[in-house]
């Protein structure tokens, strides 16, 4: 099951599990967003997911991309605090187990529940939260590169997202 089966599920049962597979993190995570509505609740989840999977690119969740990534959530998804953290958790245990097959499908979905200035928007983003660490590595700039294409953006569009961030890229170090 991935992680937009488990968000939208969550408006659906009131945040009972949805299988016996599910970790008590997954359980939390699913209870604290039973209040946003199904689409938000799945945009959310994308959103999350498509920044995780920048930060796991290089195979390694660094502490401080995670705490980026709960930064973001709050200030442009609008989420408290407390759910925010429960959203880093699990995004960050889905792309740990399952990095890779799922991407394309959540990247297809952000880009169905999503504006266009919110898939500019999450360029920044994007590269935020590489360089949380204070370098963004070649895997992390191929997954936002790849991001971006599979959102239908342009490649000047991706360079003007990453231009404020370029003294961190590890391909001019």
């Amino acid at each position: 099951m991935g992680i937009l089966d488990f968000f939208h599920r969550a408006s659906d049962n009131d945040g009972a599990p949805t299988s016996k597979g599910e970790t008590q993190s997954v359980r939390r995570v699913v209870s604290a967003l039973t209040a946003l509505p199904t689409h938000r609740a799945r945009y959310v989840a994308a959103f999350a997911y498509l920044l995780g999977r920048v930060a796991y690119a290089d195979h390694d969740f660094q502490p401080e991309e995670a705490n980026e990534i709960v930064r973001i959530l709050e200030q442009r998804a609008d989420l408290p605090a407390d759910q925010a953290h429960l959203v880093v958790d699990i995004v960050k245990r889905q792309n740990e187990l399952f990095g890779g097959t799922e991407d394309y499908l959540v990247s297809r979905e952000f880009k169905e529940v999503s504006t266009r200035e919110q898939r500019l928007g999450i360029l920044d983003c994007l590269f935020a939260v590489a360089a949380a660490d204070d370098i963004i590595t070649a895997e992390e700039e191929a997954a936002a590169r790849q991001i971006a294409s599979e959102l239908g953006l342009s490649h000047t569009e991706l360079v003007a997202a990453r231009m404020p961030y370029s003294a961190k890229r590890s391909v001019l170090k």
